[in-house]
Order: structure tokens, then C-alpha cells, then sequence
């Protein structure tokens, strides 16, 4: 327990200590938010220093490592994953501040950087010890085996999960404060497998720093929300976007959780799958489901303040998840 909450400490200290470093930096290099013209009521802060995801990407990423216990095959992999999705999110923001626009890489090119990263990292979970082809059932936590079908499968979760919340993350402290409410109970929900099912060795050890790794993410967005809460001083931009999509659905995957982390996690479900809808039925008829996609941007253009939405996001976030954890803990 004092391990964690170090952990706790350590990443929320570092972050909070870089990011007027990382501000700085950004001003000095004019590493500045493009608003898109279709987003007019963000018009107030284009110019807006972006990449700050930095910030909390390295303080989470640095405590981590230093706090794990041995056995940390499973959470290295998560950190090498975080850095590996950040930095596809790094070269598009390089890419909109070179080019001053908000286009970065192309869809496609996104797309294959992040397949390849996936696949690559897919491969080592199914041939991982700790992991393999097994998945656990939401609830009732018992095991099943995806076979042939693992790798594509992890592929997916990790391709899909992060791009999920890269959308979530519209509104000033949104994706953040989100993502603290999910890995806070999805922290629960590994110490209930690592206290709960009587895991032990090798295996208690790679869980307990899964475990790690969420506490040094939620030390280190919480640091950097003193900065990226409305008025945000800095955007995570696509670096932290990124890098906190792989971080979470590394967590999910190397725990296993792959099916848990849609139900904790629905809001990002939310922005996705409005996303989604929004396009499609817009080539299909020329007309728009929402005012705007996703879902958070239709919730203002309704005239909701972006300070409620993201209260809004958080406390489903935090009900959802905690209403998992009581049921899980009442049917195991």
C-alpha cells in the first residue's frame, strides 16, 4: 500500500513540477492549438499552447518504473505502449504546429502507425504467460480463451480504445478528469482479482504493477489538470490523447479486462460511437443526427457550459464504475 501511494505522490509532484517547464517550452517554440473554423465557439482559444500531454506522459511513465516490484513484464509493456501511441500523436502535432493547421497526419497514415504499433504489442500478449488467448467475463470474472482470434482481437481493443478516447478529448479537462474517474475504479476492480481471487507469484507480482502504473496515471492527470482544467493554460493535444488511450487499453488488455473497460469506460463508448453515427448517417442523407460530434459538442451547442459536461462525463464515469465494482464484488 505504501508503495502506491508513493507512487501516488511521486507522479502528481513530477507532474506538477514539469509542466510549467513543458508551458514554457511550448510558448517559447509558439507550439500553439489551430481552433478548426467549424468549431467557432473555441475561437477564444486557438493559440493555446498544445503537446502538454508531455507532462504527464513522462511523470507517469518515469514513477512507474521506478516504483515496480520485479516481474513487470506486463506493465513495462503498457509504458513502451503509452510511448509508442504518444508518439504517433507527437509527429501529427509536430506535423499541425510546423504547418500551422489543424490537420496533421492523414487518417490513413494515423490509422497504419497505430495498427503496427498494435499488432506488434498484440503478439507479445498472446505470447505472454500472464496473458495468453484469456479474457475475463465482465462480472462474473471467469475465464474464457479467444485462440486464433486473440491477436486481431487486441489489435482492435488497442487501436479502437485509444482512438475512443482521443475523441473524448474536446473540451478543457475532459478527457482528463474522465480518465482519472475510469482507472480509479479499474484499479479497484485489478486489486479485487490480485486480493479477492488468491493470485500469487509471478502472476500477483505483474498484476500488482499493472496496479502501479494506475496509480502513477491518476498522480500524474491529476497534476496535470491544475493546468488543463476550464480555462485550460495547455492542451494534452494528440501526444496526450494518444498516449492516454494506449495507456488505458494497455490496462485493459494486459489485465484482461478487455470487456470491462467499454462498460467503465462508456462515456468514451459515448464520443465514438455518436462519432460514428454522426458520419455515416451524413453520407447516407445529408443530414446530421447531432448539432455536433461528438456527443460532448452537441451537449454545448445546446448551450451546456463545457464546465457541466465534463462533470457530467466524470460523475457517469464514476457511478458506472462503481457500480461495477459492487457487482463484481457481490457475485465473486
Amino acid at each position: 500500500m505504501l508503495r502506491l501511494l508513493l507512487t501516488l505522490i511521486c507522479s502528481f509532484v513530477v507532474c506538477v513540477a514539469l509542466m510549467p517547464l513543458v508551458i514554457m517550452l511550448a510558448r517559447k517554440l509558439k507550439v500553439r492549438q489551430t481552433v478548426l473554423s467549424y468549431v467557432d465557439n473555441h475561437a477564444a482559444k486557438s493559440g493555446t499552447p498544445t503537446m502538454g500531454g508531455l507532462g504527464f506522459v513522462i511523470a507517469a511513465v518515469v514513477c512507474s518504473f521506478a516504483f515496480y516490484v520485479k516481474g513487470s513484464a506486463l506493465a513495462a509493456m503498457v509504458g513502451l505502449l503509452t510511448l509508442g501511441f504518444g508518439l504517433i500523436g507527437f509527429i501529427d502535432d509536430f506535423i499541425k504546429v510546423f504547418y500551422k493547421q489543424n490537420k496533421g497526419l492523414s487518417p490513413v497514415q494515423k490509422t497504419v502507425f497505430q495498427v503496427v504499433v498494435a499488432i506488434i504489442v498484440s503478439f507479445f500478449v498472446y505470447y505472454s504467460p500472464y496473458v495468453g488467448d484469456k479474457l475475463y467475463i465482465p462480472f462474473t470474472m471467469k475465464e474464457i480463451s479467444l485462440g486464433v482470434f486473440a491477436v486481431p482481437f487486441y489489435a482492435f481493443v488497442f487501436v479502437a480504445f485509444t482512438n475512443a478516447v482521443n475523441l473524448t478529448d474536446g473540451l478543457d479537462g475532459l478527457a482528463g478528469k474522465t480518465s482519472v474517474a475510469y482507472t480509479v475504479f479499474f484499479a479497484a476492480v485489478i486489486s479485487v482479482i490480485i486480493y479477492g481471487f488468491g493470485v500469487a507469484g509471478e502472476v500477483r507480482e505483474e498484476y500488482y504493477n499493472l496496479l502501479v502504473f494506475c496509480m502513477a496515471l491518476i498522480g500524474a492527470l491529476c497534476g496535470f489538470l491544475l493546468f488543463n482544467s476550464y480555462p485550460a493554460s495547455i492542451f494534452m493535444g494528440d501526444t496526450g490523447a494518444l498516449a492516454l488511450g494506449g495507456a488505458l487499453a494497455g490496462l485493459a488488455v494486459m489485465s484482461k479486462l478487455s470487456l470491462l473497460a467499454p462498460i467503465i469506460g462508456i462515456m468514451y463508448v459515448v464520443s465514438c460511437v455518436s462519432d460514428i453515427i454522426q458520419v455515416l448517417h451524413f453520407k447516407r442523407t445529408r443530414r446530421r443526427v447531432f448539432l455536433m460530434a461528438p456527443f460532448h459538442h452537441h451537449l454545448e451547442r445546446k448551450g451546456m457550459h463545457e464546465n457541466k459536461i465534463v462533470s457530467l462525463y466524470t460523475l457517469i464515469t464514476f457511478f458506472v464504475g462503481a457500480v461495477t465494482l459492487a457487482i463484481i464484488l457481490a457475485l465473486n
